[in-house]
C-alpha cells in the first residue's frame, strides 16, 4: 500500500503518482509553485487515483471564482465514480457541501474528518481556508489546536500546522502567542508565507508598522518570488504599513511595482488591488486611472452568488473607474441573491455584503449620512464572513471618513477613540482624533 508523506493511505496511486501528489500538497502548503501542474502529472500517471482528483477539486473550490467552482463540481462528479475509501469519501462529502454553498457545514465536516485523520494536512488546510472565508476566528484558532498533539517535528508539514495555528491565534486576539508561534514556524520553514503573514498580521493589529516593515524586509527573499501565490498579498501588507505611517506615495509605488504589476486575474489579488486603491484614496492619494484595469478583471468573477466579499470589492473598483452601470448591475445581482437564496452566501449577502456595498456606494457618491447608516451595523462583520480583521478594517476606515466628511464629528471622535485604544501608536489614528475634535466643544486636542 502506498502512503503520502504524512502516512495517509493513497488508494489507486503508483509511487510516481504519489510523489507528484506529495509535491502538489507541499506546494499548496506554502503557496508556492504550481500545485495544479503537479497534480495533473499525478493524474496522468495514475488516472484512478482518487486523492489526486480530490486535491484538484479542493484547489478549485477554494478559489471563490465561478468558473473554477464549476470545474471543481465536474471533477467531483468524476471522482465519485471511482471506488473510494472511507477517508476519500469523507473528502468528497465535505466538497459536496462546500460546492453547494454550505460553507459552515463543509468546515464542520472537515473538522470531523480531521478528528479521525489528524495527519490529513489537505483536509486541515482546506478547512482552515474555509474558516478564513467565514471569518471564524475561533475555528481558525481551534482547528489546528485540535490536531497539533498528533503532530511533531518528525512529521513532514509540522511547521505548516504551526503557521495555521499562529494565524488563528492572531485572529482570536492572542497576539503574543501568535507572534511567538508564527516566528517559530518561519524558523522551521522560511518559505512558509502563511506563517510569515501571521506575524505580519500581529504587527498590523498592534500598530507596530515600523516593525512590520522590518519583518517584511527581513524575509522578503522567501515570500516575494514570482512563483509565490501570496507574494501580492504580502506586498499589500507592506503597503498598509506605509499608509499607516503616512507614506502614501511609497505605498502607491509598491502598488504599481508589486501588487498590480502582473495584472493578475486571481480573485484574491483583485481584492488586494481594490482595497489598496480604496485605502490610498481615503488617505488623499490620487490613484488616477488605476481603477480601470482592476474593474476590467473583476468582470469574470463578480456574479453576485459565489462570495459577496468579492462582489463588494468589485464594486469598489467599478466606483473608482466611474462605471456606474456596472456598479448598479452588481448591486442588482446582490439584491436578487439576498432576496431569493437560502444558502450561506445568500445569507452573507443579506446581512453584510449588500449593506457594505450600499454603504461604499453612498460614500463614493458623497451621501455620507447614508454611508454612516449602512456601515455602522455592517461593521460588526467579524466572525461572520469576509477575510481577516486587517482586510475588514477598510470598513471602519470608510465609516470614520464618512462621519468626518458628513459633519458627524461626535461619532467620528468616538470611532477615533476606539481606534486609538486598539493602536495607540498609529499616526493615522491620531490624525483621525485631531480631525474629529478640531471643532468639537467637548474636547480639546492637547
Amino acid at each position: 500500500m502506498i502512503h503520502d508523506k504524512q502516512g495517509n493511505t493513497l488508494s489507486g496511486a503508483t509511487r510516481e503518482a504519489a510523489d507528484y501528489f506529495d509535491n502538489a500538497v507541499a506546494s499548496f502548503n506554502i503557496y508556492r509553485g504550481d500545485p495544479v501542474a503537479e497534480i495533473d502529472k499525478a493524474i496522468h500517471a495514475a488516472p484512478d487515483f482518487p486523492m489526486a482528483h480530490m486535491l484538484k477539486a479542493h484547489l478549485f473550490a477554494l478559489a471563490t471564482e465561478p468558473d473554477l467552482t464549476a470545474a471543481a463540481a465536474g471533477i467531483l462528479r468524476q471522482v465519485k465514480a471511482l471506488r473510494l475509501s472511507e477517508r476519500e469519501a469523507s473528502h468528497a462529502h465535505a466538497l459536496d457541501l462546500l460546492l453547494a454553498g454550505q460553507w459552515t457545514a463543509a468546515a464542520q465536516a472537515l473538522d470531523l474528518h480531521n478528528s479521525r485523520y489528524p495527519l490529513d494536512i489537505l483536509a486541515l488546510q482546506s478547512g482552515h481556508i474555509i474558516d478564513f472565508y467565514r471569518a471564524s476566528a475561533r475555528d481558525l484558532r481551534d482547528r489546528p489546536a485540535r490536531v497539533l498533539p498528533q503532530w511533531s517535528t518528525d512529521v513532514p508539514g509540522y511547521s505548516i500546522v504551526l503557521g495555521m495555528y499562529a494565524f488563528g491565534l492572531e485572529e482570536a486576539g492572542d497576539y503574543a502567542r501568535a507572534e511567538d508561534i508564527g516566528r517559530h514556524a518561519v524558523a522551521l520553514q522560511p518559505l512558509d508565507c502563511w506563517a510569515h503573514h501571521a506575524v505580519a498580521h500581529v504587527l498590523e493589529m498592534q500598530g507596530r508598522a515600523q516593525e512590520g516593515i522590518a519583518w517584511m524586509q527581513q524575509n522578503e527573499a522567501n515570500w516575494s518570488g514570482s512563483d509565490n501565490f501570496f507574494q501580492g498579498h504580502n506586498w499589500w501588507h507592506y503597503a498598509v504599513y506605509l499608509i499607516e505611517m503616512e507614506d502614501g506615495a511609497q505605498a502607491l509605488r509598491l502598488y504599481d511595482e508589486r501588487i498590480a504589476a502582473n495584472n493578475s486575474m486571481v480573485a484574491l489579488d483583485l481584492v488586494d488591488a481594490s482595497a489598496m486603491l480604496w485605502r490610498l484614496t481615503l488617505a488623499g492619494i490620487d490613484v488616477q486611472d488605476r481603477w480601470a484595469s482592476v474593474a476590467d478583471r473583476w468582470q469574470a468573477h463578480a456574479d453576485g452568488r459565489s462570495y459577496p466579499f468579492n462582489d463588494w470589492h468589485a464594486i469598489m473598483a467599478n466606483l473608482g473607474a466611474g462605471r456606474g452601470d456596472e456598479v448598479d448591475r452588481i448591486l442588482h445581482l446582490l439584491r436578487q441573491a439576498g432576496a431569493g437564496g437560502s444558502g450561506e452566501p445568500q445569507e452573507w449577502t443579506r446581512r453584510y455584503g449588500l449593506p457594505l456595498s450600499e454603504g461604499f456606494v453612498a460614500f463614493w457618491r458623497k451621501d455620507y449620512a447614508t454611508a454612516v447608516q449602512r456601515l455602522r451595523g455592517a461593521r460588526l462583520i467579524a466572525n461572520a464572513f469576509g477575510g481577516s480583521h486587517a482586510q475588514r478594517d477598510i470598513i471602519d476606515l470608510t465609516l470614520i471618513e464618512a462621519a468626518l466628511r458628513g459633519g458627524d464629528r461626535y461619532f467620528a471622535r468616538a470611532l477615533a477613540y476606539e481606534r486609538c485604544a486598539l493602536k495607540p501608536g498609529a499616526r493615522m489614528n491620531r490624525d483621525f482624533l485631531i480631525r474629529g475634535e478640531s471643532e468639537s466643544p467637548l474636547c480639546a486636542v492637547g
